[in-house]
């Protein structure tokens, strides 16, 4: 079932906004229909194109009388009298630009309010549950569709003697890790992946498990996911047969599926690059994706599967575009090898369990990181998302850190990141105390530099600084007055000690 905020939310990106609603925008839209002034008959329909209206005035009273729920029409500014008559019928309005196709949002609106439309079962005609109902009756046995991660897509209703192991897959919406290990050690993975012929998959009391018969779920020579029948035998030829021409039917139905999201997810995506990147209109580009106003946080991910870097990105990436509305919390987009989420909210551990959501959903040997910006405003997103991409990269300097970075606790290690990065570039001081002392410790075999840094860490307190290195104060003392004797160290400055902190860190990192 498609709802306006979802028309809404998708049509924002094709070029047409929402000026009046005066209605909720969890309205169920399921039929369409295009205004034909050559056509005297009454329409009926959720969502009315005004195709040619004169006005937006006019556009609103022909989708009253039509019943609609919203009406999309050409218009820029549209004057008080078409917003009361919105009001009084209770039409939302939906502005569209002038060099907006109406062939192009046509399309666009019919493939999405007539994917979802249901029928009078309740059920769409592409609906996985009645297709996995269906399945079961005729089969006489429980059912579950699956993707190609093990994810549970639908189930049957029919429970029956359902075991423990399909029990805990359809709670758990995820094939249990052990069943899981089970399966591969038999060769179903395989066989699913170079073979359309049903399978069966003997039980295994220990497991909960009864037997299975399991066949692929393609699209041309792709895999999408499985179909999963309870039985305590292999199926007989004709059940056999049904079971291999559903999964073409549940096929179809898949990519029907990944279609729609797909469209919408392109639509989210440019939109959350905006937000990212920096767009004067912020404000508007959340309420396009259906985000509250407030303060946000942006999540750096990255996700390979050892050498190989973009089968397990683009599963992160669809991990976190999976559901759409209100039914997760953030709006991703893919850009370069980098997933960037815009996540509603200021607490850092809530965005960490994010992280960690996306993480359990991927296959095991996937190696994921994340970095993850401070707070910010919309308009500061673009701050956010630098942030992120500088605690992503923390991770090549913290090798074996697992867990996501964030800015809150990183940015120390941040900021000196970034006067590395200067140093890099030939912008740090070529010459200065730290350089002669380093130049005297190479030639002399001295420990100047060393001795240097611990009292300054120590902020001079010589029994610290003497522990630190494992020597005797005095030996402090000394080093500390040939040093002056190379170098004019000035310590009694507070700036020239700063300077002195900045450089050791930049140039000579600690161990």
């Amino acid at each position: 079932m498609v709802t306006l905020d979802r028309l809404v939310n998708v049509l924002g990106g094709y070029g047409a906004r929402l000026w009046c609603c005066p209605v909720s925008r969890e309205v169920a839209l399921r039929d369409v229909v295009m205004h034909d002034a050559a056509d005297p008959r009454d329409l009926r329909g959720d969502v009315y194109l005004a195709v040619g209206a004169e006005s937006v005035t006019a556009a609103v009273e022909l989708a009253a009388a039509a019943q609609a729920s919203v009406v999309l029409v050409r218009g820029s500014s549209p004057d008080p009298e078409a917003a009361e008559r919105a009001e009084r019928g209770g039409v939302a309005v939906l502005l569209v630009e002038p060099d907006v196709s109406w062939g192009q949002l046509a399309g666009v609106v019919y493939g999405l309010v007539l994917e979802g439309r249901e029928t009078e079962s309740g059920r769409g005609p592409t609906d996985l549950f009645a297709l996995a109902d269906s399945l079961a009756d005729a089969l006489g046995s429980a059912v579950t569709i699956e993707d190609r991660l093990s994810r549970v897509l639908a189930y049957s209703s029919r429970q029956h003697l359902a075991d423990r192991a399909r029990l805990e897959t359809i709670l758990g919406r995820l094939v249990p890790e052990p069943v899981r290990e089970l399966f591969e050690r038999r060769g179903v993975f395989r066989h699913l992946a170079e073979s359309d012929e049903p399978l069966f998959v003997e039980a295994d009391p220990e497991h909960g498990l009864t037997g299975r018969m399991v066949v692929a779920v393609r699209a041309g020579r792709e895999l999408l996911g499985s179909i999963w029948v309870e039985c305590d035998r292999p199926l007989s030829d004709t059940r056999r047969a049904v079971l291999r021409d559903s999964s073409r039917t549940v096929g179809l139905h898949l990519l029907r599926s990944r279609a729609s999201a797909d469209l919408e997810r392109q639509v989210e995506s440019d939109l959350v690059i905006r937000l990212v990147e920096g767009t004067p209109d912020a404000a508007a580009v959340l309420s396009r994706l259906g985000l509250p106003p407030g303060r946000f946080r942006v999540i750096a991910l990255q996700a390979h599967i050892g050498d190989e870097r973009h089968a397990a990105l683009l599963l992160a990436f669809e991990r976190a575009t999976t559901g759409f509305g209100w039914s997760r919390p953030g709006r991703s987009t893919l850009f370069s090898n980098t997933v960037y989420t815009v996540l509603p909210g200021d607490d850092v551990e809530a965005a960490r369990a994010w992280v960690g959501s996306i993480r359990e959903a991927l296959p095991r040997q996937v190696t994921m990181l994340a970095g993850i910006g401070a707070g910010a405003t919309s308009a500061k997103l673009p701050a956010s998302r630098l942030e992120a991409d500088e605690c992503l990269a923390l991770h090549s300097v913290r090798p074996g850190t697992k867990s996501a970075i964030a800015y809150d606790e990183a940015w120390d290690d941040i900021l000196v990141q970034r006067l590395r990065a200067a140093a890099a570039s030939g912008r740090a001081p070529a010459r200065g105390p730290i350089t002669e002392l380093r130049r005297h410790d190479s030639a002399n075999a001295t420990s100047y530099v060393a001795t240097l840094r611990a009292w300054l860490e120590a902020q001079g307190d010589l029994a610290e600084a003497a522990e630190r290195l494992e020597v005797h104060p005095n030996t402090i003392r000394y080093r500390l007055r040939k040093m002056a004797e190379v170098t004019e160290l000035r310590l009694d400055q507070p700036a020239k000690r700063l300077a002195m902190i900045i450089e050791l860190a930049v140039s000579d990192p600690a161990p």
